[in-house]
């Protein structure tokens, strides 16, 4: 399918439902600490999402349950929200998305909860920096597999490596959309990037080696050798400069 390339009016309603999502994930930072499960961090986001005039992206999509993403430790991505209560060292990925207007945004990140180990809070800090590695290049006239290049580069040079099997997307009217977008190298140099684009990208990093399960629930995908994993997300729209960033506080322009 051709990758769709947003106007003015779709950026706005992007950059509302990248709001919303904002405004949810410093609700669930400000909720996340031991004893808390993570069903009671879905209702909260649910009941926000929902106050804001806007739906949960994943509830319901292919089947899923929730409206976050609750992966813990060695999880991955694709964690159902349930009886789980977080404890003291655990760290959590959460991902969501909204929909409203029309059009969707979706975001990732990874907390710790309560004090972490050295390790863990290397995982989180390196994965969100190498989101910014990548998208360096994420403006028009560079090439989509630029920004894998540059994700991939920096985590494993911080001893790290980057999940295969999942990768970001394009999105808009659609949660998931064409292109896919691979945080590490690929043939060639992808697609050409123009103003107007609009990519969820996000680096899934684990502590260890590359590799993944899936768990009989046929969602959660953990760490094949139980290593730690951390994500993170923001819905990003191409522009002839700095691309905009849907989803960070205040809907910010790089």
């Amino acid at each position: 399918m051709p990758v769709t390339i947003k106007n003015k009016e779709h950026i706005r309603c992007m950059m509302l439902a990248g709001e919303i999502l904002a405004e949810c994930e410093q609700l669930l930072k400000d909720a996340i600490r031991p004893g808390v499960t993570t069903l009671q961090l879905d209702k909260i986001a649910e009941d926000f999402i929902r106050s804001r005039g806007a739906v949960p992206s994943f509830k319901g999509y292919g089947g899923f349950p929730g409206t976050l993403c609750t992966s813990v430790n060695e999880q991955i991505v694709h964690g159902i929200p349930g009886t789980r209560r977080l404890v003291e060292g655990d760290i959590i990925s959460i991902d969501m998305g909204c929909y409203i207007q029309g059009f969707h945004a979706d975001m990732a990140r990874t907390y710790g909860v309560g004090e972490i180990s050295p390790l863990a809070e290397k995982l989180i800090r390196v994965t969100e920096e190498s989101f910014f590695e990548g998208i360096a290049f994420a403006k028009a006239g560079h090439h989509l597999n630029e920004i894998g290049q540059a994700i991939q580069k920096y985590v494993e040079a911080n001893g790290f490596s980057v999940v295969r099997e999942y990768v970001g997307h394009g999105i808009g009217r659609a949660l998931h959309e064409d292109p896919a977008v691979h945080n590490y190298k690929v043939p060639g140099r992808g697609l050409l990037l123009e103003a107007g684009m609009a990519l969820a990208i996000e680096p899934m990093v684990n502590a260890g080696g590359c590799g993944l399960r899936l768990l009989q629930d046929g969602w959660t995908a953990v760490t094949k050798d139980g290593s730690l994993s951390a994500h993170y997300e923001n819905t990003v729209v191409i522009t002839d400069e700095n691309p905009i960033l849907t989803t960070m506080p205040k809907s910010g322009i790089m």
